[in-house]
């Protein structure tokens, strides 16, 4: 990896986070206002890509419109020295993905503040007429501070905007498609809901409801959404409440129309399940789970003892991460998110591919949003 610039407009550059055919990601400061930054640009070809530049100049646009707590920050957005460049909230932690490879499944009460926490930032996203499209682990940021954060708005569709697809194809990361968005059919906010039924299920299972059996046969993968056919949570895990997995099953219907009517319902449902616990409130309670989780390597779900320590290793946004003591969550280092699993029909490869992989520890836990999938 090459040394990176020691400036980039405003910010001065401390280290490489990742990069790829198609990306880097640097982490700095800007001076001036006494605060760590992230800066994302374009490299390579892809900065001679009009659909590359398209996406990215997207992503700044739908994120700078977003401002909730729950939704990292877009600070800025330039062209330096002739290259586009997007600054954006530096988020001390890791990311959901890292946190399951460690701990899977999770305790149900951390499954459901994370969720809830996923669910108040999409609001404000659905509120500005935004549709994220691509919701993972990956893209879910967790502080050590409790703070959770939705990042990647790549291929978000804005609907007050020119869009960048269009009938007919497909745009987003298997298996937390929906299944009109496989089928590339129009989508709406209930997209993005049956992909928190995923991550819920993940979560609270430590899988994932419909596994994409074989990467290229996405026909098969939409007959078994449609037809319901997954384990029933609490099949899976007696520990999950009953209200938490009727919740989840909701999300997870086939037919947009049957999923909640409004982000803002299920926004209310978690809460009402949770006893309506305030923001502070959640960020504290995740913050307690993420440090007893860090300071015990051994931690595990007494009705799945094996589970914790089972992971993929093929799997490329999930990684085993270092644990570290004294209140350090989950790991240091930071795996950009993987483009292997990305379905990008609209997109040539080299336009879209991203594949991500480790930039070793650091001094201190770094976490960004993803790179372009």
């Amino acid at each position: 990896m090459r040394r990176p610039p020691q400036r980039i407009g405003t910010v001065e550059i401390d280290d490489t986070l990742g990069s790829g055919g198609m990306g880097v990601v640097y982490v700095g400061s800007q001076p001036g206002l006494g605060r760590s930054v992230v800066v994302k640009g374009l490299r390579g070809q892809a900065r001679e890509d009009n659909h590359a530049v398209a996406r990215f100049q997207r992503e700044a646009q739908a994120m700078a419109t977003v401002q909730h707590q729950n939704v990292v920050a877009v600070f800025d957005a330039f062209e330096w020295r002739g290259e586009p460049w997007i600054v954006q909230e530096y988020v001390d932690g890791a990311d959901l993905a890292r946190l399951l490879a460690h701990q899977s499944p999770l305790e149900p009460r951390l499954a459901a503040l994370i969720g809830l926490s996923i669910v108040r930032g999409l609001e404000e996203i659905h509120d500005r007429g935004i549709v994220h499209r691509d919701l993972k682990p990956s893209n879910v940021l967790l502080g050590r501070n409790g703070d959770v954060k939705i990042c990647d708005f790549g291929i978000a569709l804005d609907h007050h905007g020119p869009g960048l697809t269009r009938t007919g194809f497909a745009l987003g990361t298997v298996p937390y498609m929906a299944p009109e968005q496989m089928l590339g059919e129009n989508v709406d906010f209930r997209s993005d809901l049956f992909a928190v039924g995923i991550l819920l299920y993940e979560m609270l299972c430590g899988d994932v409801p419909f596994p994409a059996k074989d990467p290229k046969d996405d026909a098969s993968l939409v007959r078994r959404i449609q037809s319901q056919k997954y384990v029933r949570p609490r099949d899976r895990r007696r520990a999950i409440p009953r209200t938490l997995a009727r919740i989840l099953q909701e999300c997870l219907r086939a037919k947009p129309r049957r999923r909640p009517s409004s982000t803002t319902d299920l926004r209310r449902a978690l809460e009402k399940h949770l006893g309506h616990p305030s923001p502070t409130d959640v960020r504290s309670e995740i913050a307690g789970h993420l440090a007893v989780i860090a300071g015990d390597p051994d931690t595990t779900n007494d009705d799945h003892p094996d589970d914790a320590s089972e992971v993929d290793p093929d799997a490329t946004t999930r990684t085993a991460p270092e644990i570290v003591p004294e209140r350090r969550v989950i790991a240091r280092g930071l795996w950009i998110g993987a483009a292997s699993a990305a379905v990008l029909v609209l997109l040539a490869a080299a336009t879209v591919g991203l594949w991500a992989r480790s930039v070793g520890p650091l001094e201190t836990m770094r976490m960004t949003a993803a790179l372009l999938r």
